[in-house]
């Protein structure tokens, strides 16, 4: 019963920071320039940020959500803190894409910024974005039962791996034969 719940904030989580990661990541490598050095530096100060201490500050503040609620906001909690790797390796990706031909072919044509990213360099780019994306499901189920371990994660009456293990060392603490 628990798995269902860390399998589905690790899967929606996932698909957040893609979501984000890529957009961000696919945007400051096609356009280069002062564009992309600001984008990358936003990320870079980001990656200083503590994000582990800012997503407790979230559930923290918003603690008087339902459970359902509560959820929700530990989806896009960690979805929106997982996405920095992912915009650096779109990036990455689109830089390389971006001075191959097909793309000199699709601005001859006269397509717009947004359709050539979305159509041509995002598709080209699926590869790193897929493995990526299977590296971070784990990592986030893992900081998803950090979080319920500690109580401000997923509440009762759902369960997750997190929250059952601290039933387990509770009751264990409690009768430890």
């Amino acid at each position: 019963l628990g798995a269902r719940v860390s399998l589905a904030v690790g899967l929606v989580a996932t698909l957040v920071s893609l979501f984000i990661g890529v957009a961000w990541g696919a945007t400051a490598g096609f356009i280069g320039g002062a564009v992309d050095a600001w984008m990358m530096r936003f990320v870079d100060v980001l990656y200083g940020l503590p994000f582990m201490f800012l997503v407790i500050l979230l559930l923290v503040w918003f603690e008087d959500l339902p459970p359902g609620g509560r959820l929700y906001l530990l989806f896009v909690a960690l979805g929106a803190v997982q996405w920095l790797t992912m915009a650096r390796i779109v990036r990455g990706q689109v830089i390389s894409l971006k001075a191959l031909p097909f793309v000199d072919a699709a601005r001859t044509l006269g397509l717009p910024t947004r359709t050539l990213i979305a159509r041509h360099l995002v598709p080209n780019a699926l590869g790193p974005i897929v493995v990526y994306a299977t590296l971070t499901v784990p990592a986030v189920m893992l900081e998803e039962a950090f979080l319920s371990f500690l109580g401000l994660g997923v509440q009762a009456p759902y369960a997750s791996w997190g929250s059952l293990a601290a039933d387990g060392a509770r009751a264990f603490a409690e009768y430890p034969w």
